[in-house]
């Protein structure tokens, strides 16, 4: 049995917490050979609620489930945690503008990332997931100056993963027969789901569509399938976000398939032309706990257009909330180098090497 690792979750008594925190337990995002801490945060008002989840965890007697600590401020919460799963978020209100919806949510992520910067593991990964994800991710980011930008992600892997589910379900495939589909940019409408380096059963996706279907069908199903389940069922996606948060650290962490490569909300490096230092949706793919994007894509004029459209959604998020993006680190959000290197995880006892170990460290670059 391995050491425990800290898991911090914002939002922890919400509807896709509740369907999250079981599948942790489970071993489904950090392997099964992995204990977990489950830390726990939620507002004050939603204490004794967060309280019979615990509850229910304790009486499931999951065997990977080492400790549950509950908290309702993220300076307690986010204490030497390894992993931060950043859920809360205020939703937007009757008559609430987008850039009002954004400025509610910076003061929240703002707070959450010096909270992170000041308190968490100085190895600690972060995935957001409140709305508007990947602008919150980068708010979080900016306000956590000893952290790496790349420490930071944003959730587009449910994207990703209904973009497969639907493709599966028009194709007759399985969606484990389908590999490389991409999401390029924001989650959110303007988001791109790209099939032309996707395949189906190992031959070419997009030879195997109608592109009639693919641009009038397809494209608007994936942008616009949040609303269409909330109007459907009166709630938002819960489990299916659940599911590729999952997914999402689970690759992160223990690497991705040999061959696939998935999407994830990053800070750019001006790959592919976009702007440096949004964070934006690639390709990427994952080892010792790294990501790299995937470079050498083909990308027509088509697609161009698309991830151009999704890239000034973001610039225009990302000038909505420029004053309450701190200036010492711009220079680190635009000038980032990702790559995939291995690393020593630091745990909060202080045991294991340190930089000044005598002892062999090699990095390996992909």
């Amino acid at each position: 049995m391995r050491r425990p690792v800290r898991i911090a979750i914002t939002g922890a008594a919400g509807s896709i917490a509740n369907n999250l925190l079981f599948k942790i337990a489970a071993g489904e995002m950090m392997g099964k050979d992995q204990p977990v801490i489950l830390q726990l945060i939620e507002v004050p008002q939603a204490m004794e609620a967060l309280r019979g989840i615990a509850m229910e965890l304790e009486d499931c007697a999951y065997s990977l489930l080492h400790t549950i600590t509950l908290h309702d401020n993220v300076e307690d919460g986010f204490k030497n945690t390894h992993f931060a799963l950043l859920i809360g978020a205020r939703p937007r209100g009757p008559g609430m503008e987008r850039s009002d919806l954004l400025e509610v949510n910076a003061e929240i992520f703002t707070r959450q990332g010096r909270a992170l910067n000041n308190v968490a593991n100085r190895d600690v990964k972060v995935l957001v997931v409140g709305n508007p994800a990947n602008t919150n991710a980068l708010i979080a980011s900016r306000n956590a100056p000893d952290l790496s930008p790349s420490q930071f992600t944003s959730l587009t892997r449910l994207d990703q993963n209904r973009a497969r589910g639907i493709l599966a379900n028009h194709t007759g495939a399985s969606p484990r027969d389908i590999r490389r589909v991409v999401i390029w940019g924001n989650h959110s409408p303007t988001q791109y789901p790209d099939l032309h380096q996707a395949t189906v059963l190992d031959r070419a996706a997009m030879d195997q569509i109608s592109f009639d279907w693919y641009v009038g069908e397809y494209i608007p199903k994936i942008q616009f399938r949040g609303g269409e389940i909330i109007k459907a069922r009166g709630q938002s996606s819960a489990a299916s976000a659940a599911q590729g948060i999952v997914d999402h650290m689970r690759d992160w962490v223990l690497g991705t398939e040999s061959g696939e490569f998935v999407s994830m909300g990053i800070v750019s490096d001006g790959s592919y032309g976009i702007e440096k230092g949004i964070i934006y949706s690639f390709p990427v793919r994952c080892d010792y706990g790294r990501y790299q994007i995937v470079q050498g894509l083909e990308i027509n004029e088509f697609s161009r257009a698309r991830m151009s459209a999704t890239e000034a959604e973001l610039l225009e998020e990302k000038a909505m909330v420029e004053h309450l993006l701190p200036s010492e680190t711009a220079a680190s959000h635009e000038n980032l180098n990702i790559c995939l290197r291995s690393g020593v995880t630091l745990y909060a006892d202080g045991t294991g090497p340190d930089g000044a170990s005598k002892y062999l460290t090699t990095n390996r670059i992909g």
